[in-house]
């Protein structure tokens, strides 16, 4: 470990100087001089701290484009067969809110930061169900309304913080129930359809993520049961899509029953008795 120490610490001990700005605002003074510049690992507090920060800024990084898959599925096939409207819409709710609540309670950026990419890719997935659905009326009066309605969740004038506590409260309940109407369209249809693996699994790793950060700087339980629950409803998810993985699509199980009433449509014709052409021979 010594040797370790003095082989890192001319690098720590000289690090440029917005690194080491980056570093003390998420570490903090004494985390930041026990880690980098003591050296010290064998402090747990600061080491579970380092950690969690690490985990933060990972889901934040990754829930930049955990949808991306997802609207590029949709738009691709021009159809969001399997994936359920209402579940998008609590879930955009649900996380609209949460955002207002940790920004206004001072949370570190690093322990929800990823709403913030979260709630713009929903609104993005949800106007696209609507579309595709033949509902483009719907789809616009979704984001205006929202639009109007979102920025409130920023203004004590507007939304006191005690009534945000407990939208905050609802929007945990609210956060797990939008997973039910999916986990439904799933099974009642047999198959994930258009829903996304890579969004599904990120979402599993980052909700059991962010209860260990929970657990490590946020004193807050409304936060903590909502990822808790979050996970659970996750995981079930999770396992649809292993389940169902090579289930064909709504569609395309709607093709295969086409295809044998045209099998034997073609067939009908082939054996039906040829008209007789005209003929040039001469009776005699």
């Amino acid at each position: 470990m010594d040797a370790l120490r003095s082989a890192i610490q001319p690098i720590t001990h000289n690090l440029p100087a917005p690194i080491r700005e980056l570093g003390l605002s998420l570490l903090g003074d004494e985390c930041y001089a026990t880690l980098l510049l003591d050296v010290n690992l064998a402090h747990q507090e600061c080491l579970k701290l380092a950690v969690s920060k690490g985990l933060g800024i990972g889901i934040i990084a990754a829930s930049s484009v955990v949808k991306v898959p997802q609207i590029l599925k949709i738009y691709r096939s021009q159809s969001a067969s399997g994936l359920s409207f209402l579940s998008y819409l609590l879930e955009t709710i649900a996380y609209s809110i949460s955002l207002a609540y940790n920004v206004r309670s001072g949370f570190p950026f690093s322990t929800f930061g990823e709403t913030v990419f979260i709630v713009v890719q929903n609104v993005v997935i949800t106007f696209m169900i609507l579309k595709y659905s033949k509902r483009e009326g719907a789809a616009f009066i979704f984001l205006g309304t929202l639009l109007a309605i979102f920025p409130a969740l920023f203004f004590q004038d507007l939304v006191p913080m005690d009534i945000l506590s407990y939208l905050q409260a609802g929007a945990g309940a609210l956060g797990v129930a939008a997973k039910v109407p999916q986990i439904l369209t799933v099974f009642s249809e047999g198959t994930t359809g258009q829903l996304s693996a890579f969004a599904v699994f990120n979402y599993l790793a980052g909700s059991l993520s962010r209860i260990f950060t929970t657990l490590q700087e946020v004193d807050d339980k409304l936060i903590l049961y909502g990822f808790v629950s979050g996970f659970a409803l996750n995981l079930v998810l999770a396992l649809q899509m292993i389940y169902y993985w090579n289930a064909p699509s709504a569609k395309a199980k709607g093709k295969r029953k086409e295809a044998p009433v045209k099998a034997v449509e073609s067939s009908g014709a082939s054996t039906a008795t040829p008209k007789k052409g005209a003929t040039t021979r001469r009776r005699g």
